[in-house]
């Protein structure tokens, strides 16, 4: 007969098991995650500037430079807004036709890596990135862990029954 265990934690990246407790630099990692996230992003749009250029010097019209600019500019943005949501439910959750879009967003999400940092790092500003998913997932188990654990009065077996005295 197994004894039931209280529920642990889900991991999540970076943090391992520590958005639970706030524990081991928890906070000097969200703020060292932030920042690397931001300056990533600033040279990933040092390295976009150099496509710019390229364009630039290829001479190849004023539509194609302005095309890329814009490329880049929605792509980071719908990015940006999709990573951002994606902090707060489950990829599971979503309908199945949802799993077609997910799938057409990986390319927007590669074109648009400024935004996806930049999601990051403003997320990693307020909490670990996922971490009120995981919280909310986490406490409801340990809720149903606490029920079940209270319902239970040990072994029926071994209980006395009452017997009803005749009269």
């Amino acid at each position: 007969m197994s004894e039931t265990t209280e529920p642990q934690p889900e991991p999540i990246r970076f943090y391992g098991t520590t958005w639970v407790d706030h524990s081991r630099g928890y906070a000097l990692r969200r703020v060292g995650l932030a920042l690397g996230a931001l300056l990533t992003a600033a040279a990933g749009a040092f390295v976009l500037r150099f496509a710019y250029e390229g364009v630039a010097v290829a001479d190849i019209g004023a539509w194609a430079s302005v095309l890329l600019v814009a490329a880049f500019a929605v792509c980071s943005s719908l990015a940006f807004s999709r990573t951002l949501g994606s902090y707060t439910r489950r990829p599971e959750e979503r309908a199945e036709r949802d799993a077609a879009a997910e799938s057409s967003m990986r390319s927007i999400r590669a074109i648009g890596f400024i935004g996806v940092l930049l999601a990051y790092a403003l997320r990693s500003l307020v909490e670990a990135p996922g971490e009120k998913l995981a919280r909310g997932e986490y406490e409801e188990a340990l809720a149903r862990h606490e029920r079940l654990r209270s319902a239970r009065s040990g072994n029926p077996a071994s209980k006395k029954r009452k017997r009803k005295r005749k009269q």
